[in-house]
Order: structure tokens, then sequence, then C-alpha cells
């Protein structure tokens, strides 16, 4: 009796230590992650599904190292360059809008946590369109869905060195397709056209380049086939509140 309860004990182990490993990695039960509607400044979000989930197109390894590595590597360096500071206490939007005045830790790193959030939230292994009110609002700017791929694609695919490639509405209540460098956004005090971001893609080498290699271009195109598009049309609808 007691040698079977040190097994039943040892097997109870080997499963919670399972469930942790499947949490960490980003397993099912992080699929309702809604982390941009609540960002919290304090706290890195789980990656909201298995690093698999979006194959063929984004590669499990990649994702690993990108969420595991370089996106946790830019939260640790964020919080200890606001520790103790004024900027504890304020809001991502908050210190958005005078990062230039934060010096270089609070803006690289600020961005890179807050850049990748955002997009991890952009990615879904399966997304039914943009919404009615968004497919319309996206046809009237840009002049077709396929324009305005194509446009963004382009901003893509020619930043560059590292950045990112968005979609914003600005103050003016318009969408705007633009990139920034490196890890600023549409929401800092640098940035050349500002804006509430809709969608983004990563086009630094680490998001690409195990699966694609120096083929950026094609990494774009894959990108397209796992946008979260709810999500997209979700940040549209509040953003034009």
């Amino acid at each position: 009796m007691e040698q079977r309860n040190i097994f039943k004990k040892a097997g109870l182990g080997i499963i919670a230590v399972m469930f942790t490993l499947s949490s960490f990695a980003g397993g099912p039960e992080n699929l309702n992650n809604s982390t941009m509607e609540k960002f919290d400044i304090h706290v890195l979000p789980a990656l909201p599904y298995a690093y698999d989930a979006l194959e063929p197109y984004i590669d499990a390894r990649t994702m690993e190292i990108h969420y595991d590595r370089h996106h946790r590597g830019y939260f640790n360096n964020f919080t200890a360059a606001i520790k103790g500071t004024a900027l504890e206490s304020k809001s991502i939007e908050e210190i958005f809008a005078t990062v230039s005045t934060a010096g270089d830790a609070v803006r690289n790193n600020g961005g890179g946590f807050y850049n990748h959030v955002l997009f991890w939230n952009n990615l879904a292994p399966k997304s039914s369109g943009p919404s009615a009110e968004l497919s319309e609002a996206l046809v009237k700017e840009f002049g077709s869905m396929d324009k305005f791929k194509e446009l963004f694609s382009n901003a893509a695919k020619t930043r560059f060195g590292s950045g990112w490639a968005w979609l914003v509405l600005t103050g003016d209540r318009k969408l705007a397709v633009v990139s920034t460098p490196n890890q600023d956004n549409p929401l800092m005090d640098v940035a050349a056209v500002k804006g509430t971001p809709l969608l983004t893609l990563d086009v630094w080498e680490h998001a690409y380049y195990l699966k694609y290699q120096n083929k950026r271009a094609d990494y774009v195109d894959a990108f397209w086939n796992v946008v979260n598009w709810e999500e997209v049309s979700r940040r549209y609808s509040e953003a034009k509140e």
C-alpha cells in the first residue's frame, strides 16, 4: 500500500510538471488572452497559443526563441529601467507620450515589450477576415483590400534594417500604413505619424531568419495567412470610440 501511494504521488508530480511546462509554452489554457484590452506594464502576458500553432507560416522554434528570449528580455529590461521612477505608476500610453525624455532603455525596451504583445495578439491559427466595418474603412481609404495589403507589405519589405510595419488609426480618424525603425511605434512622441496601432508586423531578422533566412518578402507574404482579423477589427472599433 505504501509503495502504491509513492508511485501515485510520483505520477501526480510528473503530471504537475508537464502541466507547468505546457502553461509556460503557451498551451491551450492561455487562449483567452485579452492583454491588449487592459495592458499591464508590470506583467509579461502568456503567448496566446502554442509555439507550433502558426505552422507552417511561422515555425515553432522561431516562436519559442522570439517570445521566451527576445520578448522576455525586453520586458525584463523595461521593468528594470522604470523601477523606482515616476514611470512605474504610469500607463504605457503615458510613457510613450513623453518617451523622448525617458532615455534609450525605456524607449527601446518599452517599445520592444509593447510591440510584441500587440504582435502576438495580431496573429492566430485561423481567422475569418476583417469585420464589415473595418473592410469598408480599408476599401474607402486604400481602394481595395488587395491595395491595402500591397501597401502594408511594401512598408514591411522596404523598412531598412530592423523595425515594424503598422496599420494605424490617426488622430483625425483616418487609416494609415506606416513603418518605424527599431522598437519605435506610432504611440511614441518620436513617431513621424502618430496613431492607435491596429495591426503590426515585426521585421526584425529574429522574427523570421530561422525559416526564411534573408527572404523577408516570403515571410511578409506568409504573414497574411495568420492575421487575427477579429482582434484587429476589435481594436479598430475600440479606437473609433
